[in-house]
């Protein structure tokens, strides 16, 4: 199996992503996606930076893919996923319908915003260049085995392992609307929250992250206890999301595993400084994300 760390969700200043990717580049991470998903406002690097990074990436090592806006409802939006799907260097993550139609004629990866349930839309993205694809998060081992069982053969399966998972998208900006601004007048607040906000019940009790356009859980998912069981499945892929602080412990934590240098144990000691005592693997096992089956 392999490791891919998912694009970065959430805003960060240009300095801070490309000290983020030097990083990244020593790790044992074997795919790297990169680009913004979330906001077209969000121009801290321009795509020819993007691709910059990419290079040196490539240089160390790693397979680089570059990921589309998971929400295109704009001209300004489908001219920058034009730009990105004719990039000519790097295979594209499609996480919207406008991009898997400009990516026609080049293999591309299916984002899991795509919504691939059933073993028919697997097959319609295979036939016009997917080779790879991103499970939608709260599909459960064992609708994913059969899906795979079911699903084209030649295309390949990668499925979220460790982070928070984005649970909504909206063309409203959350974090803006928290700092009573307008979408359009945003001043990039979120970049004030490089994890997002967290967001709390009357109860006190942690609920909901959200970042910009996008809502997450408030605790990551944790499948390293699951990672046999995924192998099973057919899952070629364990996806990683970043963080701001851990992202590179989070992937030994993971490559140890794979490579029988951590014991499952091992590994959630070495993953319990970033899970807060609270991540689940809930829908993995078919019921709530949040809760956790030992």
């Amino acid at each position: 199996m392999k490791l891919a760390l998912a694009p970065i969700p959430f805003f960060w200043s240009a300095d801070v992503v490309r000290d983020f990717y030097d990083e990244v580049a020593q790790t044992e991470v074997d795919i790297v996606y990169l680009g913004e998903t979330v906001c077209y406002k969000r121009r801290g690097l321009r795509l020819a930076e993007w691709m910059e990074i990419g290079d040196q990436l490539v240089a160390r090592g790693k397979e680089v893919v570059l990921s589309s806006l998971v929400l295109v409802d704009g001209e300004a939006e489908l001219k920058a996923t034009r730009r990105l799907c004719a990039n000519g260097r790097f295979p594209i993550e499609a996480n919207d319908m406008s991009a898997v139609t400009l990516s026609q004629g080049t293999p591309f990866i299916a984002g899991a915003t795509l919504n691939l349930y059933n073993e028919d839309a697997l097959a319609i993205l295979a036939d016009v260049g997917a080779v790879r694809f991103v499970a939608p998060l709260e599909l459960s081992g064992e609708a994913l085995a059969t899906l795979r069982v079911a699903g084209p053969t030649d295309i390949r399966c990668e499925a979220l392992a460790f982070g928070r998972p984005a649970l909504a998208y909206s063309a409203r900006c959350f974090t803006a609307r928290h700092a009573d601004r307008g979408k359009d007048a945003c001043e990039w607040v979120c970049e004030q929250q490089p994890e997002g906000l967290l967001v709390k019940t009357q109860e006190d009790a942690s609920f909901l992250t959200i970042n910009g356009l996008q809502v997450h859980a408030a605790y990551p998912l944790n499948y390293v206890t699951e990672i046999e069981a995924m192998r099973a499945a057919g899952i070629d892929i364990l996806r990683i999301t970043p963080q701001s602080q851990g992202t590179k412990v989070i992937i030994d934590a993971f490559r140890g595993v794979l490579d029988h240098r951590y014991s499952v144990p091992e590994a959630q000691a070495r993953l319990a400084a970033f899970t807060q005592g609270q991540a689940g693997n809930g829908y993995w096992r078919g019921i709530a994300g949040q809760a956790y089956v030992p």
